[in-house]
């Protein structure tokens, strides 16, 4: 085993199985791009209603609900009733945690995992 492939066990943290679950969890939602798009929406504009996203995503209301529901379920966003609107925002903090949980902050260093010339990183609070 060569040096730098140590280094690099030594930099990946251990996951807890409940973890490896939440985190599966959440990356497979985010490998639909309609829900990947939602999660951007909302990381840009703080809070969106259901018919906003519908106009920005050009899709049916049943259709933006289904994976507004699927992304409530795995704790990555929340809703708030208003009147006749739902808006849904981003739970930050708990995506965040996933995020420290898979990249923990290498002492004060931007945490980060290479794939061959893709590089995941997390800077956050």
């Amino acid at each position: 085993m060569s040096l730098s492939a140590t280094k690099r066990q030594d930099e990946l943290p251990e996951l807890s199985d409940q973890a490896m679950r939440d985190l599966c969890q959440v990356f497979k939602l985010l490998a639909d791009e309609t829900r990947l798009r939602i999660l951007i929406y909302l990381g840009r504009e703080g809070e969106l209603n259901v018919t906003e996203l519908c106009e920005r995503l050009e899709q049916s209301q049943p259709a933006v609900s289904h994976h507004l529901a699927l992304m409530r379920v795995a704790g990555i966003i929340e809703p708030r009733r208003a009147g006749k609107h739902n808006y849904y925002s981003l739970r930050e903090e708990h995506f965040q945690a996933l995020l420290r949980t898979l990249l923990p902050d290498g002492a004060g260093k931007k945490a980060s995992v290479r794939f061959h010339d893709f590089v995941l990183s997390y800077e956050g609070a």
